[in-house]
């Protein structure tokens, strides 16, 4: 049952102020608009045959607050929508990322840590949690009511939608977009926990490794390190401290490399090639590789080093030489993860 008074996350007050505000005033202007339409049939309507009405042309004052009045509390409307709408659609910079994978029937969730879920998603109550979403198969649309959230979930696309528990319970979970023949049955359950328990459920999962150790189990399994040295002067882009970065492509123009990006280059890798690098040098992985396994793919290379958001307008990644000085602002990768993979 859907939590009308008791709101279950941040969003969901100012939702329903604004849900209430479009029903009261579209109510409003709807009944205003019949009750006069039945006072002008009965009060002006013919009593005699013969009877010729008055004609009154171009009555300024009226056409201009009929006009006015509605523009005004429309226009308002539509900038308190537009904020709602960036509230829902910017996720706050320390959220929590978890990943989710839509298939016929079933969602698949995996936390940064290591941890996978199926159809249960737990969290803890007071954090930002960023859903960064894709279909292996087909459109779904991840809905939970109580949260007021709802988002397309696509194959080929990240799409992401986010939200903040305020108070612990169990919240269903939807699929809202017909998928296919058991689409009634794709649901489950968001489970919002105090941070303490949510810290026992962690410690109980038994996670085999992160997101990231899976990835780089990966990156070797598919020789990807024979290409891609760490020394910046492998047959493709050095991949450290790529992840955020202004990417030169060939024939001109840029791309960010963020998590869309690397996904094509796996995939599609001649769909976009970065500057300085042949075409058709890296086979497609198109078929081979789950979306689950580009996922931890994709949470390997930021492993092995990411840039601040703020240097991606600033600063570009220029393929086939070594990679550049490391700021203050970014750690250098780990010893561990570099002798993990080879000191390349």
């Amino acid at each position: 049952m859907i939590h009308l008074i008791a709101f279950s996350s941040d969003i969901s007050p100012e939702y329903n102020h604004f849900f209430l505000l479009l029903v009261i005033i579209c109510g409003t202007v709807g009944t205003g608009i019949a009750a006069f339409l039945i006072y002008c049939a009965w009060r002006y309507r013919r009593r005699d045959p013969n009877e010729l009405p008055s004609q009154i042309a171009n009555y300024i004052p009226v056409e201009a607050a009929w006009i006015g009045i509605p523009a005004i509390v429309f226009i308002a409307m539509f900038v308190y929508g537009v904020k709602l709408y960036f509230d829902i659609e910017r996720p706050p910079d320390n959220a929590q990322v978890i990943y989710v994978v839509a298939k016929q029937w079933m969602w698949k969730l995996q936390h940064v840590d290591g941890t996978r879920e199926i159809n249960e998603l737990h969290v803890p109550v007071g954090q930002s949690i960023e859903l960064r979403m894709i279909s292996q198969d087909v459109i779904h649309s991840l809905y939970v009511p109580d949260f007021r959230i709802k988002q397309d979930v696509l194959p080929g696309r990240y799409t992401t939608i986010w939200f903040r528990a305020t108070r612990p319970g169990a919240y269903h979970l939807f699929c809202a977009e017909y998928c296919g023949t058991d689409h009634s049955h794709m649901g489950g359950w968001v489970y919002a926990m105090n941070p303490i328990d949510y810290s026992k459920w962690v410690r109980q999962g038994g996670a085999e490794g992160s997101l990231a150790d899976t990835g780089e189990k990966l990156f070797h399994q598919f020789a990807c390190a024979n290409c891609h040295h760490y020394s910046g002067h492998g047959r493709g882009p050095n991949l450290v401290e790529l992840y955020g970065r202004a990417v030169r492509l060939e024939g001109g123009g840029t791309g960010v490399a963020d998590d869309a990006y690397l996904r094509q280059s796996i995939l599609a890798p001649n769909a976009r090639i970065t500057e300085g690098f042949r075409r058709s040098i890296m086979p497609t992985f198109q078929g081979q590789l789950t979306e689950d396994q580009v996922i931890a793919l994709i949470a390997y290379i930021k492993a092995v080093g990411a840039r601040p958001a703020q240097s991606i307008a600033t600063e570009s990644y220029e393929p086939g030489t070594a990679k550049p000085a490391i700021s203050a602002a970014q750690p250098a990768p780990s010893a561990d993860v570099t002798k993990r993979s080879g000191g390349r």
